[in-house]
């Protein structure tokens, strides 16, 4: 692939994700948006069949992508375990650091990113990655904030009953009616679009007052996931392909529901809001350089 070719791919892989983006924020500066409801439909309702749509598909067996699990699961892990120490020197707490260092944006911007950079058959994976991160957020992300969190409320959330529905359905290799399969493929085709107007929204409400911590964060967060999945790919090694979803799943920024679960905990939610949201913000220089060396 020819230099002119792979920067037009790049562009055309990036830019239909900032422009919604840049949609969201510049409407929510014109006009104030509360994207409570929203949001909740979308955690709800349309990420729920989104999950379930993909993973009852005929084409989609769990047991393609325990690698690529597992290599997910060691880069979150590893990346609050490489970040952990470095708390003391920034004087920060491990409590407010350490977990949006971790549990990065594989929803809002990991999904449409991979099926963008590598075709619509990508889409499984991208799900499989987002549900990989999302399952060890309300897990052991929620264990980090509060010890004595009941775990057991984790299956419950509509999202993970999608994911059991939709492992059923896959391991016993049913099939869903035509009329259904419909309807839930137009619902889950919802949940992307609105992630990222979402993410938007959310932009508008960026505070510049910790901006320092924020900027180191925005360069800790990408470089400590690449740095993990590199371990793991040369010392324990997988193909270059799912190498390639690694590194694209490795270098996402913060979540945005590390602010939020930060906010519920009060744990420094006005630091943690300007990690998440300039790391965010960084990462529209940093996507594209990984993309350089994966395609």
């Amino acid at each position: 692939m020819d230099t002119s070719t792979l920067f037009l791919q790049i562009f055309n892989t990036v830019f239909p994700l900032a422009s919604i983006v840049l949609v969201a924020f510049f409407y929510a500066r014109v006009r104030p948006t509360d994207m409570t409801v929203a949001n909740r439909l979308n955690i709800s309702v349309f990420c729920p069949a989104l999950i379930f749509s993909v993973m009852a598909s005929k084409e989609f067996h769990i047991a393609q992508y325990v690698d690529l699990i597992i290599a997910a699961t060691v880069v979150v892990i590893g990346s609050g375990l490489l970040v952990w120490p470095l708390c003391k020197w920034l004087k920060i707490s491990p409590k407010t650091l350490v977990p949006p260092m971790m549990f990065n944006n594989s929803g809002n911007l990991g999904i449409p990113l991979i099926v963008l950079a590598f075709g619509e058959p990508a889409l499984p994976i991208a799900v499989v990655l987002f549900l990989t991160e999302n399952l060890l957020h309300f897990t052991v992300g929620m264990y980090l904030l509060n010890p004595k969190a009941n775990l057991l409320n984790v299956l419950k959330m509509p999202m993970i009953i999608a994911t059991i529905l939709g492992l059923i359905w896959s391991l016993q290799g049913w099939t869903v009616m035509p009329a259904v399969k419909v309807s839930v493929d137009m619902m889950g085709q919802i949940a992307i679009p609105l992630m990222l107007f979402a993410l938007g929204v959310r932009m508008t409400n960026v505070d510049f007052s910790e901006w320092r911590l924020g900027v180191i964060s925005g360069f800790l967060c990408p470089l400590s996931g690449l740095v993990i999945a590199g371990i793991w790919y040369y010392v324990v090694g997988m193909s270059p392909e799912n190498f390639a979803y690694l590194l694209i799943f490795a270098c996402l920024p913060p979540a945005v529901l590390n602010y939020m679960v930060a906010e519920l905990y009060q744990q420094e939610p006005h630091k943690v809001a300007s990690i998440v949201l300039i790391s965010n913000l960084m990462s529209v220089g940093i996507i594209p350089c990984v993309l350089f060396y994966v395609l």
